[in-house]
């Protein structure tokens, strides 16, 4: 294990030492070290699987540790439940948000510690709380009395900073805070981060977004396979390419696998004309060849995860028509989407694709039932093959088809919606952020699948909140702002710099 410093010494706020825990079958935890200090960002990194989650987690006392010790302020403590943890000042983002989407707004962020008088809820005193902190947070044009469940995945992760920062805080854990906000919002996510390290709070902060631990870290720990492999790294001078090597066991080139130009001339097997959806989109229009990648680049809420649940029939559009291999299919319906061959990987993988509490294989033939059903009843064996199949081409891990579908790190998650729709037969996939959530080495993985599907003759479209990642895998890019297409065109005519301009200048290249 190594260890640099590139922060002043001070007493360390926390201390996580020899931390083990295990569950059924799997050590989740083999012996973390972790200190931070106060007023620093730490910088949590490592592979999907490598334990952060569960780590948090037994720092947020939703798990107790087996073995090891927490030392809070000096002093050994345990905190028995979440409750404990937050008194002492320990709150926590969590990627997956435990938000109500049935409550408002101010409601979520005061959850559980609602402002009341005589036993009764101050309600004006709550919406005008949840208004200071939003405006903070640079989004006081969020409403206080809006149900969350209506906001966009960018607004609820908002809401979800809000609550944690409604409470007296000393440690403020992060994970993957920017997976959903746009460029604006991170930067004023890192605004908030540093008033909050001016003030002494310490942040720990997770991310498998590399550049962005160099300009918002101070120090580095980094975990593998439930261990502690190296730990006050200076996030600012040390390289990309060792804290890939650390994290990944060896060196990986962060490059997008070589394409071949599809055939343009054969007939598009995706033809999108004058799709429109009132206040989402507007007269989009484009096509997908066999064996070709189309990106949609854009800010969060340009309209770019709209227009694939419209083109997969979970939107109804207002006008315009989706056309697959020569027929149209039917406006607003799914089951004409799915059999004609679409296939869609969600940006909210976990909620909107996955159910986490059946088995991998249950969730790879999800959508191929009926074939696999015999009077009524599942032939669970033809299930199994099947599924395992497809695993295999994918190189999904762990091979057991039989484990609970949370236990599988975000990248083989991926895989898992993926080896559906390969299942079922689906030659066009719409891929909604596909690397969000996912270590660089499942990343690297992930590209690979892409260039292997589209070389295998399927049609893919590929919306990501990352540009490079855009232009890496596409042969085509729709550059969209507020719901219109500013630009199409080959992907090796664009840069970053070039999409962005083309994004604020608002107008068509």
């Amino acid at each position: 294990m190594t260890a640099q410093s590139g922060a002043p010494e001070t007493a360390p706020l926390l201390e996580m030492r020899g931390v083990v825990k295990r569950f059924p079958g799997v050590v989740a935890l083999a012996g973390v070290d972790l200190d931070v200090r106060p007023g620093e960002v730490h910088c949590l990194l490592g592979q999907n699987g490598a334990g952060k989650s569960t780590l948090i987690k037994v720092l947020a006392g939703v798990h107790q540790p087996d073995e090891g010790e927490i030392v809070w302020e000096g002093r050994p403590v345990r905190f028995a439940h979440p409750q404990a943890a937050m008194d002492a000042g320990v709150a926590t983002m969590y990627q997956e948000l435990d938000l109500v989407p049935g409550l408002t707004v101010a409601e979520n962020i005061m959850l559980g510690h609602e402002l009341s008088s005589f036993g009764f809820s101050q309600r004006r005193a709550t919406r005008e709380r949840a208004v200071k902190l939003l405006t903070q947070l640079g989004h006081s044009d969020i409403s206080p009395t809006i149900e969350v469940g209506r906001l966009s995945a960018a607004g609820q992760q908002i809401v979800s900073m809000a609550r944690a920062l409604s409470r007296d805080v000393k440690v403020m854990v992060m994970d993957e805070p920017s997976a959903v906000l746009d460029s604006g919002e991170v930067d004023q996510l890192f605004s908030v981060v540093r008033e909050l390290t001016a003030a002494g709070v310490a942040v720990i902060y997770i991310s498998h977004r590399l550049e962005e631990i160099r300009e918002v870290g101070d120090r580095v720990t980094i975990l593998k396979d439930g261990k502690t492999v190296a730990t006050g790294l200076d996030a600012r001078s040390t390289p990309k390419t060792e804290l890939i090597k650390l994290m990944t066991g060896r060196t990986i080139e962060y490059a997008f696998p070589p394409r071949k130009a599809p055939d343009r001339r054969a007939e598009p097997m995706l033809t999108v004309e004058g799709l429109s959806r009132d206040g989402e989109f507007h007269d989009v229009s484009f096509e997908v060849h066999p064996g070709e990648v189309v990106g949609i680049a854009g800010l969060v809420g340009a309209g770019r995860s709209e227009i694939l649940e419209t083109i997969f029939g979970a939107r109804r559009a207002d006008s315009g028509t989706i056309v697959v291999e020569g027929k149209k299919l039917a406006n607003g319906s799914v089951p004409s989407a799915v059999s004609a061959g679409v296939g869609l990987c969600p940006e909210e993988r976990k909620s909107q694709a996955l159910v986490l509490g059946h088995s991998v294989a249950n969730n790879i033939s999800l959508a191929s039932f009926p074939e696999f059903a015999n009077v009524g009843f599942i032939d669970r064996g033809s299930e199994l093959k099947s599924s395992q199949q497809h695993a295999d081409s994918l190189e999904l891990r762990p091979r057991n088809l039989e484990r609970e579908m949370r236990t599988l790190s975000g990248g083989n998650q991926q895989k898992v919606v993926l080896a559906r729709w390969l299942q079922h037969g689906s030659r066009i996939l719409l891929l909604d952020e596909p690397t969000r959530g996912v270590d660089v080495g499942a990343r690297s993985e992930i590209y690979g699948l892409i260039q292997q599907l589209s070389d295998d003759g399927c049609a893919v479209v590929v919306v990501s909140s990352e540009i490079p990642e855009v232009l890496g895998l596409s042969d085509r890019v729709l550059v969209l702002a507020d719901g219109a297409v500013l630009h199409d065109g080959p992907a090796d005519e664009l840069d970053e710099h070039k999409v962005l301009d083309i994004i604020l200048k608002g107008e068509a290249a």
